[in-house]
Protein backbone atom coordinates (compact mmCIF):
# COMPACT_ATOMS: atom_id res chain seq x y z
CA UNK A 1 0.00 0.00 0.00
CA UNK A 2 1.34 3.38 -0.85
CA UNK A 3 1.02 6.40 1.36
CA UNK A 4 -1.45 7.84 -1.17
CA UNK A 5 -4.05 5.26 -0.11
CA UNK A 6 -4.17 6.74 3.40
CA UNK A 7 -7.46 8.45 4.14
CA UNK A 8 -6.02 11.75 5.32
CA UNK A 9 -9.18 13.71 4.42
CA UNK A 10 -11.59 11.32 6.19
CA UNK A 11 -13.43 10.60 2.95
CA UNK A 12 -13.78 6.86 3.45
CA UNK A 13 -16.79 5.37 5.18
CA UNK A 14 -17.14 4.64 8.85
CA UNK A 15 -17.66 1.01 9.81
CA UNK A 16 -20.09 -0.61 12.21
CA UNK A 17 -19.07 -1.86 15.64
CA UNK A 18 -19.63 -5.43 14.41
CA UNK A 19 -17.30 -4.96 11.45
CA UNK A 20 -14.69 -3.30 13.67
CA UNK A 21 -14.86 -6.34 15.97
CA UNK A 22 -14.42 -8.66 12.96
CA UNK A 23 -11.28 -6.78 11.99
CA UNK A 24 -9.90 -6.93 15.55
CA UNK A 25 -10.54 -10.68 15.62
CA UNK A 26 -8.86 -11.10 12.25
CA UNK A 27 -5.68 -9.41 13.51
CA UNK A 28 -5.66 -11.31 16.80
CA UNK A 29 -5.76 -14.59 14.88
CA UNK A 30 -3.27 -13.45 12.25
CA UNK A 31 -0.62 -12.29 14.72
CA UNK A 32 -1.02 -15.35 16.94
CA UNK A 33 -0.46 -17.60 13.91
CA UNK A 34 2.72 -15.72 13.05
CA UNK A 35 4.02 -15.76 16.61
CA UNK A 36 3.30 -19.48 16.91
CA UNK A 37 5.47 -20.14 13.85
CA UNK A 38 2.53 -21.26 11.69
CA UNK A 39 3.82 -19.33 8.70
CA UNK A 40 1.77 -21.20 6.09
CA UNK A 41 -1.47 -20.58 8.02
CA UNK A 42 -0.40 -16.97 8.60
CA UNK A 43 0.26 -16.52 4.88
CA UNK A 44 -3.25 -17.84 4.15
CA UNK A 45 -4.49 -14.57 5.69
CA UNK A 46 -3.09 -12.83 2.59
CA UNK A 47 -4.63 -13.02 -0.88
CA UNK A 48 -2.84 -15.25 -3.42
CA UNK A 49 -1.35 -12.12 -5.01
CA UNK A 50 -0.89 -10.25 -1.73
CA UNK A 51 1.91 -7.74 -1.29
CA UNK A 52 4.00 -7.18 1.85
CA UNK A 53 6.20 -4.10 1.78
CA UNK A 54 8.22 -2.43 4.50
CA UNK A 55 10.61 0.48 4.71
CA UNK A 56 13.10 -1.94 6.30
CA UNK A 57 13.18 -4.08 3.12
CA UNK A 58 14.50 -3.00 -0.28
CA UNK A 59 11.67 -4.47 -2.37
CA UNK A 60 8.08 -5.58 -1.68
CA UNK A 61 7.37 -9.28 -1.33
CA UNK A 62 4.68 -10.28 -3.83
CA UNK A 63 2.52 -13.38 -3.75
CA UNK A 64 1.64 -15.80 -0.97
CA UNK A 65 4.47 -18.23 -1.77
CA UNK A 66 7.06 -15.47 -1.42
CA UNK A 67 5.40 -14.26 1.79
CA UNK A 68 5.69 -17.79 3.23
CA UNK A 69 9.34 -18.00 2.23
CA UNK A 70 10.19 -14.65 3.82
CA UNK A 71 8.34 -15.43 7.04
CA UNK A 72 9.96 -18.86 7.31
CA UNK A 73 13.44 -17.40 6.77
CA UNK A 74 12.84 -14.74 9.44
CA UNK A 75 11.44 -17.34 11.85
CA UNK A 76 14.44 -19.64 11.37
CA UNK A 77 16.89 -16.77 11.93
CA UNK A 78 15.18 -15.84 15.19
CA UNK A 79 15.11 -19.46 16.36
CA UNK A 80 18.84 -19.78 15.67
CA UNK A 81 19.42 -16.78 17.96
CA UNK A 82 17.08 -18.15 20.64
CA UNK A 83 14.65 -15.25 20.25
CA UNK A 84 10.87 -15.33 20.13
CA UNK A 85 8.81 -12.47 18.76
CA UNK A 86 5.37 -11.42 19.92
CA UNK A 87 3.39 -8.92 17.84
CA UNK A 88 0.92 -6.55 19.47
CA UNK A 89 -1.40 -4.56 17.21
CA UNK A 90 -3.59 -1.79 18.47
CA UNK A 91 -5.08 1.62 17.80
CA UNK A 92 -6.90 0.24 14.74
CA UNK A 93 -8.39 2.85 12.43
CA UNK A 94 -10.76 0.99 10.09
CA UNK A 95 -12.22 2.75 7.06
CA UNK A 96 -14.58 1.29 4.48
CA UNK A 97 -13.71 1.67 0.83
CA UNK A 98 -16.67 -0.55 -0.13
CA UNK A 99 -18.63 -3.43 1.44
CA UNK A 100 -15.80 -5.77 0.48
CA UNK A 101 -12.71 -3.59 0.90
CA UNK A 102 -11.27 -1.85 3.95
CA UNK A 103 -8.27 0.29 4.75
CA UNK A 104 -6.85 -0.38 8.20
CA UNK A 105 -4.08 1.54 9.95
CA UNK A 106 -2.67 0.17 13.18
CA UNK A 107 0.30 0.59 15.43
CA UNK A 108 2.33 -2.55 16.00
CA UNK A 109 4.92 -3.30 18.61
CA UNK A 110 7.19 -6.27 18.12
CA UNK A 111 8.52 -7.66 21.37
CA UNK A 112 11.73 -9.69 21.39
CA UNK A 113 11.98 -12.35 24.07
CA UNK A 114 15.37 -14.05 24.34
CA UNK A 115 15.36 -17.55 25.79
CA UNK A 116 15.68 -17.09 29.55
CA UNK A 117 15.75 -13.31 29.24
CA UNK A 118 13.61 -10.23 29.62
CA UNK A 119 11.21 -9.13 26.89
CA UNK A 120 12.07 -5.84 25.19
CA UNK A 121 10.44 -3.75 22.49
CA UNK A 122 12.29 -4.73 19.34
CA UNK A 123 10.57 -2.27 17.00
CA UNK A 124 7.61 0.11 16.81
CA UNK A 125 5.76 0.37 13.52
CA UNK A 126 2.74 1.67 11.69
CA UNK A 127 0.94 -0.91 9.60
CA UNK A 128 -1.26 0.13 6.66
CA UNK A 129 -3.35 -2.70 5.27
CA UNK A 130 -5.88 -3.10 2.53
CA UNK A 131 -8.27 -5.89 3.50
CA UNK A 132 -10.63 -7.61 1.09
CA UNK A 133 -13.60 -9.78 1.97
CA UNK A 134 -13.12 -13.42 1.02
CA UNK A 135 -16.14 -15.56 1.81
CA UNK A 136 -17.22 -14.63 5.32
CA UNK A 137 -13.75 -13.45 6.37
CA UNK A 138 -10.96 -11.04 5.43
CA UNK A 139 -7.56 -11.27 3.79
CA UNK A 140 -4.76 -8.77 3.35
CA UNK A 141 -4.24 -7.79 -0.27
CA UNK A 142 -1.62 -5.16 0.50
CA UNK A 143 0.41 -4.48 3.66
CA UNK A 144 2.86 -1.64 4.18
CA UNK A 145 4.87 -1.64 7.41
CA UNK A 146 6.72 1.52 8.37
CA UNK A 147 9.30 1.19 11.13
CA UNK A 148 9.34 4.31 13.25
CA UNK A 149 13.12 4.20 13.71
CA UNK A 150 13.68 4.32 9.94
CA UNK A 151 11.53 7.32 9.13
CA UNK A 152 12.31 10.99 9.48
CA UNK A 153 8.62 11.72 10.15
CA UNK A 154 8.15 13.08 13.66
CA UNK A 155 5.05 13.92 15.62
Amino acid sequence: MTQSLRDTEGTLGAVTADLYHQVQSFYARQMQLLDAGEVEAWAETFTDDGVFSANAHPVPVKGRAAIVKGARTAREALAAKGIRHRHWLGMLDVRGMSDDQLLVRSYALVLAIPRGGQATVHVSTTCDDELVRVGDGWQVSNRNVTRDDLTAEQG
